[in-house]
């Protein structure tokens, strides 16, 4: 049965002003091994259907994975029965949805290799191999290899005509060395986070170069010196590390439902507020974060978003500039936009969409600059790698980030390696010290699988990225 017609053609009987349907099957295997220990294998299938209903300007959602004729109409009868009781307190006067047409279209991630056509054999041999060669160093205590594969195939259609058939897939390992030595333990991790890509990518790796270099960083941490007392340093930090800050500094900030206090009671506001729009210095000129989820292997890529909206590319901040949010077709009229730049998105078949951060990167810089040109050109600072601790507050202003190795930078060269750092900053003190940027030939990417947001809670994936980038007179100092 064309069950896709069924909820559709029951909502407009109704008598909805707007309707759409996700029926999606979302697999995920989770493989944990720890030393030489397989302790977890799991291979877990979720599969339903939600169903969103609009109707006199508020929202009804309901979900179900009995796929019969009788249990699609209730489910949509119950969808507009939410949507009828919630316009009694809807928001304000009531929500309206930003201009769509339908499209018929279909995506699939490009990849070679389905990683879940890829023995668990096969899979946990190689993980063997990583942590037995980490383990091969005296001081290396704790090896571990966590690997997730995500694929999501999904069937979406809306009043407006839409029927799109979307295939997603993405595949996540993660190696750490836990090293000990001197009365101290430090760890070093390898991960350029989730990737949409298949198991050809994981063969790329080099993972067993890759586990011979986490442990003897590992152990270069516990043997390491620290910073002392806070001061203002120049700081020089790498794309997976920023991965983290514009996530939470200017990726949760620019999204237009937390902008608008939709989040305050869960997750905090923003304080880039809408009257900052195209007036409002987020950053030095040389910053431009491009929004784009059109990029290729990006995690928040996937043709359209939940509400049918076509990926698009534009500017969250450009020249330095506010210069405009991620939105949906909900949150969108709520500034006078007539359209949505296609950023709502739910985790899973039983999850109300909701706005979400883009693929978001720093652009690099327009003139040629190596990364050993950058150093060379630092005369007293710290380079970052990886990602650490952080915290920031409930506006997203003051913040606090880690890392995972730390290196000191004197007289334009890389010196001693470093443990317990940390650097505090704040918006837009942050992004407006960025003074250079090295250019395109250095740019990477890491993806997000993690991003929690919601009530109740789901979690969503995005790709950020960058190339090399320094800032300077920043607070740097030592933790305990």
């Amino acid at each position: 049965m064309d069950f896709l017609s069924l909820a559709m053609d029951t909502a407009k009987s109704l008598g909805a002003d707007y309707a759409d349907i996700r029926i999606q099957k979302s697999s995920t295997e989770m493989i944990f091994l720890r030393n030489l220990s397989l302790k977890n294998t799991s291979l877990n299938e979720i599969y339903g259907y939600g169903i969103r209903v609009f109707k006199d300007g508020a929202w009804g959602f309901a979900h179900n994975n009995v796929f019969t004729e009788d249990a699609v109409n209730k489910t949509v009868k119950k969808a507009f029965a939410i949507a009828k009781e919630s316009g009694r307190v809807k928001y304000g006067n009531g929500l309206v949805l930003a201009h769509e047409r339908g499209y018929i279209d279909s995506y699939k991630t490009p990849y070679c290799l389905d990683p879940f056509n890829v023995p668990l054999s096969e899979k946990v041999e190689l993980m063997l191999e990583v942590n037995k060669t980490m383990l091969n160093f005296a001081e290396i205590k704790l090896a571990v290899f966590m690997l997730e594969c995500r694929k999501d195939e999904k069937l979406f259609a809306s009043t407006l005509g839409s029927r799109l058939d979307i295939q997603t897939v993405y595949i996540e390992p993660t190696i750490t060395a836990t090293a000990v030595g001197e009365g101290d333990s430090q760890s070093r991790t390898f991960s350029h986070g989730g990737q949409a890509k298949g198991w050809e990518w994981v063969k790329s790796l080099n993972l067993l170069d890759k586990a011979e270099q986490v442990a003897k960083e590992a152990i270069m941490k516990v043997h390491a010196g620290s910073l002392g007392a806070e001061e203002r340093k120049t700081l020089l930090l790498d794309p997976n590390h920023l991965a983290l800050t514009m996530h939470e500094s200017v990726g949760h900030p620019t999204e237009l439902d937390r902008v608008l206090g939709w989040e305050a009671d869960f997750a905090g506001i923003s304080f880039a507020t809408p009257e900052k729009l195209g007036n409002y210095q987020y950053g030095a000129k040389i910053v431009n974060f491009v929004a784009n989820n059109i990029l290729e292997g990006g995690l928040a890529t996937a043709g359209y978003d939940d509400d049918g909206v076509p990926s698009q590319k534009w500017y969250i901040i450009k020249d330095g500039i506010l210069n405009e949010y991620g939105n949906t077709r909900a949150t969108a009229p709520l500034i006078g936009l007539e359209m949505s730049r296609g950023c709502n998105r739910a985790t899973n078949y039983f999850d109300f969409p909701i706005n979400r951060i883009p693929n978001l990167y720093l652009q690099p810089g327009k003139e040629p600059l190596t990364p050993q040109e950058l150093i060379a050109d630092t005369e007293d600072g710290v380079y970052i790698e990886g990602r650490g601790s952080f915290s920031i507050d409930q506006h997203r202003v003051n913040f606090q980030f880690g890392g995972d190795m730390f290196w000191e930078i004197k007289n334009g060269k890389k010196t001693r390696p470093l443990k317990k750092i940390l650097y505090k900053s704040n918006n837009p003190e942050f992004w407006n010290s960025v003074d250079a940027i090295c250019d395109d030939r250095f740019f990477k990417t890491f993806g997000v699988t993690n991003c929690g947001k919601g009530q109740p809670g789901q979690r969503g994936r995005m790709t950020h990225g960058g190339a090399l980038a320094r800032f300077r007179n920043i607070r740097v100092g030592g933790s305990q």
